[in-house]
């Protein structure tokens, strides 16, 4: 799963999965231009995770960026064009930045939050996928990972931001995918799993009264027995933006559950089926024939 001499973007890079996808892909051998909109995490990052960048030519770079900014996201790769123009461009982005947004009823959430969280979620991964695009393009190859959620796939009640917003990332990936195919541009997303991560936090801070009963002993009781382990998805986010993928695309793939390390010796069966694929169910898929 090597990525040495690949150059990567990381949104979102700074702190929880982020990091952990950072310091992956560090190891890896990969060049990662970091970004996140927070520029004192930026430097301590610098600080803590620079002696692990060690491999010869392997380039560590920070830039804050605001993902829903059109502007901020066109200077980022700016940035990465002129650092890794010697050795060879852009090859991997990995669109991490996200947030909850606004917890409670729908009907009673604040609207401009609401949309910031759409903002961010999912014109957070537009912006930075069409300037990839535009470089994997003309390069003929690249890898795009996006980061999903568990509101992509099961209705999340009082973080409907959140849930719309990830699901529509999950769509928005599957359909780069098709429009992709014969760019060799392969564009995939992670479900991490449960994490215990600041979203956790902001989840029991909220309390129940904002997110619901249910969902907030599910993170109580997680913030007890510890989720899934950040490095899991990192692992797999590496994996796909890897050769060893190579032709593995337009899926949501779970960092916990699925068989992902041998998902390239079944890509054939995967480009021809809606396996790992959102889809609607209809009765025969659960054995039942409804007649008009």
């Amino acid at each position: 799963m090597s990525l040495a001499q690949r150059n990567t973007i990381i949104t979102g890079g700074s702190q929880g999965l982020g990091r952990a996808i950072v310091e992956t892909f560090a190891r890896e051998g990969a060049s990662v231009l970091c970004c996140a909109r927070d520029a004192a995490a930026l430097a301590a990052l610098d600080d803590e995770l620079r002696d692990i960048f060690n491999q010869p030519g392997q380039q560590f770079l920070l830039q804050p960026c605001d993902v829903s900014s059109e502007s901020e996201v066109a200077a980022l790769f700016a940035r990465a064009d002129a650092a890794f123009a010697a050795t060879g461009g852009l090859h991997a982005l990995v669109n991490n930045a996200g947030v909850y947004g606004p917890k409670g009823p729908t009907d009673e959430v604040d609207l401009a939050a609401w949309r910031q969280a759409i903002d961010i979620n999912l014109l957070g991964t537009l912006l930075p996928c069409r300037e990839a695009l535009r470089r994997f393009k003309k390069a003929g190859y690249g890898k795009i990972v996006n980061l999903s959620g568990g509101g992509a796939t099961n209705p999340l009640p009082n973080l409907s931001a959140y849930a719309a917003s990830k699901a529509a990332v999950v769509r928005l990936t599957e359909t780069l995918a098709e429009e992709l195919r014969a760019f060799r541009i392969d564009v995939n997303a992670v479900a991490p799993g449960a994490l215990n991560t600041r979203l956790l936090d902001e989840v029991l801070e909220a309390g129940p009264e904002k997110v619901g009963a249910k969902f907030y002993e599910q993170s109580l009781k997680q913030s007890r027995e510890g989720g899934v382990p950040l490095a899991l998805g990192a692992e797999l986010c590496a994996y796909l933006a890897s050769a060893a993928s190579d032709g593995v695309t337009g899926k949501l793939i779970s960092a916990k559950w699925d068989p992902w390390r041998t998902l390239h010796e079944r890509r054939e069966v995967l480009n021809k089926s809606d396996i790992y694929a959102l889809r609607r169910i209809v009765p025969e898929d659960r054995g039942q024939k409804w007649e008009a």
